[in-house]
């Protein structure tokens, strides 16, 4: 069974540290505890979400934003680029913020 980890309990995504298959169940072990079907295959060291996050609504790992959703992420599925713009190490948002009136 594929195992991943959380590192805060207002994550609302968990790290995998074993790769999983599609429909297989992983394990939620640190902070969260519980269970969560992949919903896709999800490669060792990628996110899977553990809680639903909505449109536009902030993806929490560390108990920190590191991005937004750019669509609804579904419990299970893996959050990566294709779902989420990301808000770490991005140097032009502070550039945009500085930019603005």
């Amino acid at each position: 069974m594929p195992r991943s980890i959380t590192l805060h309990p207002s994550d609302n995504v968990a790290t995998l540290i074993d790769p999983a298959r599609e429909g297989e169940t992983c394990t939620l072990q640190g902070e969260v505890s519980g269970q969560v079907v992949a919903r896709q295959d999800v490669a060792f060291g990628h996110k899977i979400c553990i809680s639903p996050i909505p449109l536009g609504a902030n993806v929490l790992k560390y108990g920190q934003v590191i991005g937004r959703a750019t669509r609804a992420i579904a419990l299970g599925e893996h959050a990566h680029v294709h779902n989420f713009d990301s808000a770490r190490a991005r140097g032009d948002l502070e550039e945009r913020q500085e930019l603005q009136p």
